[in-house]
């Protein structure tokens, strides 16, 4: 299998650092609020990771990690006058429910930065000791920069830019602005524990180095995240573990995309941001799935008005012909090796998730023709396609289970609204565009919208 590997800037094949075995974190959640569908993009691209990785034959030790305590957290502590560590725990039990529902698997070992500040500790301490980290004379503990002359290789930044998006703080305790805060003094009323600096907390990027080493030893096979993480996040990673070990930490990094909605950067500040409850409450886990992983993972995905309605209407036809092919050939337990090798061969190629998805179209089309002339072949084919895109999360479900659920309701839509649509459709394979024009203008008069799909259309009510 080959990936894009960000700290070189080019596909390479993994080669593990023990044969059969790979070592995989992946940056998690900030607890300062509900999961939203950029985390849910995050968490699966490196689930089905994992999941082909293991279906390749490696031994995969996943990590995840939750930030608990970071300024964030404190401020809503503050804002809400709930304890920081309650606040975070409470989040944490939102998020992991919703994810349960997204039905996107947990790692191998889920991390939590409050339970390694011994560990966090010790790392800060070994640097000090090593001369790549001082104290700041106010209790604050900074790595220097300076002392790692590798710094900037993961994101190519030259120094002149490397304060672009960094928080600038205690300038006067800094050695230099670029050193980092590896251990920040507690100020009145926040969270903070013993160290010997002082009483305190973890600055944001040693978390993750910590528990790295905690739970992975001195290197690790597959760092990821998303793509705003490489710098500062990354790259300080990258300084102060390799600074330590003296070896380089992650064979290969991997990048997320990030997500945009109706073309603009998700942020709070814009109020666009999409909480992964507010979509599962009116679209399955199936349609969010089909939908993050309709683009390739490494760019960013737009979040359109039409993303996860397309994705469950795709879904609902593609389960139509399941339902049909396991109705007409019950004891048909025959597989179509073609699929995964085709399949497999798509997510080789840097986890190509979109390609394996369109090859769906072209699948279903040869069932609904092989359904056509009464062959077996269609539940063979349908039966290889529930095994294969299992691996995505995808034909999990019983079909009519599924399409009870989520297939719209012919009943709801009127017959002579119907016989309207009908009359477009036939216009539409006529090529009578005008005929098709008039007669949408109709639908749209007895209050429905239509959607052309490849092999049909939808109709919704206008609101």
């Amino acid at each position: 299998m080959r990936i894009y590997n960000s700290l070189t800037r080019r596909k390479e094949e993994i080669v593990p650092l023990e044969e059969g075995k790979i070592k995989l974190y992946a940056c998690g959640i900030t607890v300062s609020g509900e999961a939203h569908i950029g985390h849910a993009f995050q968490a699966l691209v490196y689930d089905v990771l994992r999941k082909f990785l293991e279906k390749e034959g490696y031994a995969v030790t996943y990590a995840r990690n939750y930030t608990d305590v970071d300024d964030k957290i404190i401020a809503k502590s503050a804002e809400t006058g709930i304890p920081a560590d309650v606040y975070a725990a409470a989040m944490i039990a939102k998020i992991d429910e919703v994810m349960a529902r997204a039905k996107i698997g947990e790692p191998t070992l889920l991390l939590k930065a409050t339970e390694h500040i011994g560990d966090i500790i010790s790392f800060i301490s070994e640097l000090i000791r090593g001369g790549h980290a001082y104290e700041g004379g106010n209790g604050d503990v900074y790595f220097d920069v300076d002392s790692f002359p590798a710094y900037g290789k993961l994101s190519g930044r030259d120094k002149e830019d490397m304060l672009d998006g960094v928080r600038v703080e205690n300038d006067e305790c800094k050695r230099s602005p670029y050193d980092f805060a590896l251990w920040k003094a507690a100020k009145p009323g926040e969270i903070s524990w013993d160290s010997p600096w002082g009483r305190g907390r973890p600055g944001w990027h040693i978390e993750c180095s910590a528990m790295n080493r905690a739970a992975f030893g001195d290197r690790i096979d597959i760092h990821g995240g998303g793509r705003d993480l490489i710098f500062p996040h990354h790259e300080n990673e990258i300084a102060q573990t390799e600074a330590l070990t003296g070896k380089p930490f992650a064979n290969y990094w991997m990048h997320n995309g990030l997500i945009k909605v109706n073309g603009q950067k998700m942020s709070k500040s814009l109020g666009n941001v999409l909480l992964l409850s507010d979509v599962l409450e009116h679209y399955s886990e199936e349609a969010l799935k089909f939908a993050l992983l309709s683009a390739n993972y490494r760019g960013d995905l737009n979040i359109t008005d039409n993303l996860f309605p397309d994705a469950e209407n795709h879904l609902v036809r593609f389960y139509t012909l399941i339902d049909r092919a396991e109705k007409a050939f019950p004891e048909e337990r025959g597989m179509w090796p073609a699929i995964d090798e085709k399949f497999n061969e798509a997510m080789r190629d840097d986890l190509n998730t979109a390609l394996a998805l369109s090859d769906l179209f072209g699948y279903f089309k040869e069932v609904s023709r092989l359904l056509g002339q009464g062959s077996p072949d269609a539940r063979k084919m349908t039966n290889q396609i529930r095994t294969t895109y299992s691996l995505f999360g995808l034909f999990t479900r019983p079909a009519e289970e599924y399409l009870q659920r989520y297939a719209p309701k012919e009943e709801e839509v009127p017959a002579e609204v119907r016989a309207v649509a009908e009359e477009r459709f036939a216009a539409r394979k006529e090529k009578n565009w005008p005929k098709s024009d008039e007669l949408r203008a109709k639908l749209a008069e007895m209050g429905y919208a239509v959607k052309d799909a490849k092999d049909g259309y939808t109709l919704s009510k206008n609101s």
